[in-house]
């Protein structure tokens, strides 16, 4: 029960500081629409999305149990105005990046902490399998939301990357199947596993390796 507990924090961190980053960046960048909104805050409540985040609680609860699946899930989007950006396409990339970046930055500081508990003379080597979880599921969501499909961050981080033409064409076409795609990736086809786990697996546990070495866990 307390592994549970322990995996139901992490994942609340996680999306909180996720959604909050995009609130933030939006709000950095000149739009005040998420700030309005209440969105730039560290209250979990807020970002709280009856469908997809009580799916993602779901299955990080079935991952705390050692079910090997992939959290999978969204909080509610934060809203923001293009046109109080001064340049809609980056500024968005921008906006959609701070969230992952977020999650990879706070992974990386717990590392840090991982690691100077488990030296042999730290007095709280205890810490180190608490933050377990906590690096796990704000790498998992980092890397998953990295995916450049709408309507993951990713999608609109590689709009922003591409020539206007291209990335209108990319755009209307994520759009219309981008949940498509992501949903067949999803689904389970390979022996039981999903595409999306196979191809995601060797850079989550190469990332998770450096964070918590000799502790593969995806």
């Amino acid at each position: 029960m307390l592994t549970i507990i322990i995996w139901i924090l992490a994942f609340i961190v996680a999306i909180t500081i996720h959604e909050t980053a995009h609130a933030w960046m939006a709000d950095r960048l000149g739009d005040p629409t998420p700030r309005l909104m209440g969105r730039l805050s560290l209250n979990p409540m807020v970002h709280y999305d009856p469908i997809g985040t009580t799916l993602l609680l779901v299955l990080v609860i079935m991952r705390s149990i050692g079910i090997p699946v992939i959290p999978f899930g969204w909080a509610k989007p934060v809203r923001f105005d293009p046109y109080n950006l001064k340049n809609p396409r980056r500024d968005a990339a921008l906006i959609s990046l701070a969230g992952p970046l977020s999650n990879l930055i706070l992974a990386i500081i717990l590392g840090m902490v991982v690691r100077i508990a488990s030296t042999p003379f730290s007095p709280i080597p205890f810490i180190a399998e608490f933050l377990y979880p906590f690096i796990i599921l704000n790498v998992v969501l980092a890397i998953f939301n990295l995916i450049p499909i709408h309507p993951l961050d990713g999608g609109k981080i590689l709009i922003g990357l591409l020539p206007a033409k291209d990335a209108y064409e990319a755009d209307r076409f994520m759009n219309r199947y981008g949940i498509i795609i992501l949903f067949l990736l999803i689904f389970p086809t390979f022996g039981g596993t999903s595409p999306i786990f196979m191809f995601l697996s060797p850079i989550l546990n190469f990332i998770l390796g450096i964070l918590i070495p000799g502790n593969p866990v995806i």
